[in-house]
């Protein structure tokens, strides 16, 4: 019996550490797509990326992983899965816990340039409400984004 616990402990362990594995391997990923897309802007301007973020399915659109664009205000300049959140500015809108997440978006982008914050928001593949972590980066006059499900 106690040979059986010690494997069911060391079995939980790497099942752990596999799964805290794939929440950073995300996040890596996560901050990379963003990092790609603002090379794509200086390599081709700021108006051919944004065209480019919003193409469902572009390059900047990778399922759970994408990259969406806010002003210095909060408002989405661009969104590849729902576009008819472009033009809106949602900056106090909460998320379902009351949290002005969007604010915290735009004072990292502020005050520090780059960061994460924490959040929920509907999953566009499952459609369901889950909690999110995004990448900010802040360049020239727009935020650049992108989050992972966690």
């Amino acid at each position: 019996m106690k040979r059986v616990l010690v494997i069911a402990v060391a079995i939980s362990f790497v099942l752990g550490l596999v799964l805290a594995s794939g929440a950073v391997a995300s996040q890596k990923e996560a901050k990379a797509l963003v990092e790609k897309a603002a090379a794509f802007m200086k390599a081709n301007g700021k108006d051919a990326m944004l065209k480019e973020i919003n193409q469902a399915k572009g390059q900047f659109d990778k399922g759970e992983l994408y990259v969406f664009a806010y002003d210095m205000s909060g408002k989405i300049i661009a969104h590849p899965k729902n576009p008819k959140l472009i033009g809106k500015d949602l900056l106090n809108v909460p998320d379902p816990d009351g949290k002005m997440f969007r604010k915290d978006i735009v004072e990292v982008a502020k005050t520090k340039g780059t960061g994460w914050v924490d959040y929920k928001y509907t999953n566009p593949e499952t459609k369901k409400v889950e909690a999110k972590t995004t990448y900010v980066y802040k360049t020239g006059d727009m935020i650049l984004c992108c989050g992972t499900y966690k």
